[in-house]
């Protein structure tokens, strides 16, 4: 007969999970009921945080534990955040609002790029330029001279030009493309809201976005302070794992928003006072 394990703390569900099937033969230990999201949660490795000394104080309230060290998120307390995160999604989704994706340090580079491209977003993955939101119209004037450069340039418009005045030309479009190249195609206006990954890290941006009301949604590690963050998500900022998988949840979540309005019955409307058939 197999020997039930008795119910303990979450994380003790979770480590008997990775337990082999090998394993579970010979120990005889029968697994106990963990929801497959926060066994994704858990296998992505975002319930992984800093150590104690670098936590920010904010932040206790999301902590379980202590582990080798590392501080431990509380993955209930996590899952619950990013269920908010999600339905805000479907709701940018189903308006089709704007998302500016927030990524510079290297482990979310690539991946915020993937992201924000697959949905058509706009993206900053490289150093925040001072001024995005709250100077906005500015950076829209140097957006539209890039967008004008290259635009000569893929008509040839640039032949005219000497040698060595296009290498300059195709310098300068190089110089621009590597910090409004991820704006020039799908900011058109301020956004409705902003996604970064590790709010401490993206901190200008934040500011920015909070001077100008736009809500922030932020992954954020236990050194980061989640004031101004409007939709946080306690979790490790620090894995392309962990990352990933915030970011495709949050991917997923805009696509189902996007179907919803697809869904929804056509109204018919009626008269208020139909006249009656003679």
């Amino acid at each position: 007969m197999v020997k039930p394990l008795r119910k303990g703390k979450l994380y003790a569900k979770l480590a008997s999970m990775l337990i082999t099937e090998e394993k579970i033969e010979q120990s005889q230990v029968a697994l106990p009921e963990v929801s497959e999201e926060i066994k994704g949660m858990y296998l992505s490795g975002i319930h992984l945080g800093y150590s104690q000394t670098s936590r920010n104080p904010k932040m206790k309230p999301f902590i379980y534990g202590l582990r080798n060290g590392v501080e431990i998120f509380d993955l209930e307390k996590t899952k619950i955040t990013l269920d908010s995160v999600k339905e805000f999604a479907k709701k940018l989704g189903k308006d089709r609002k704007v998302v500016l994706f927030v990524g510079s340090k290297k482990e979310a580079k690539d991946l915020t790029e993937k992201t924000a491209k697959d949905l058509g977003m706009p993206f900053v993955k490289e150093r925040w330029i001072g001024g995005t939101l709250t100077n906005f119209k500015q950076i829209k004037i140097r957006i539209d001279y890039l967008n004008d450069l290259k635009k000569k340039r893929d008509a040839g418009e640039l032949d005219k030009y000497t040698k060595k005045e296009k290498l300059q030309i195709e310098r300068q479009i190089e110089k621009m493309e590597t910090y409004f190249g991820g704006l020039a195609e799908n900011l058109k206006a301020l956004p409705s809201a902003i996604l970064v990954v590790d709010s401490k890290h993206e901190k200008i941006s934040v500011s920015e976005a909070n001077q100008m009301k736009i809500p922030v949604v932020a992954l954020l590690n236990s050194d980061c302070d989640p004031t101004g963050i409007k939709y946080p998500v306690p979790g490790n900022d620090n894995s392309l794992a962990s990352v990933s998988y915030f970011l495709n949840e949050f991917a997923k979540a805009y696509k189902e928003g996007m179907l919803l309005i697809q869904q929804e019955p056509v109204k018919t409307e009626t008269p208020n006072n139909p006249v009656p058939k003679a």
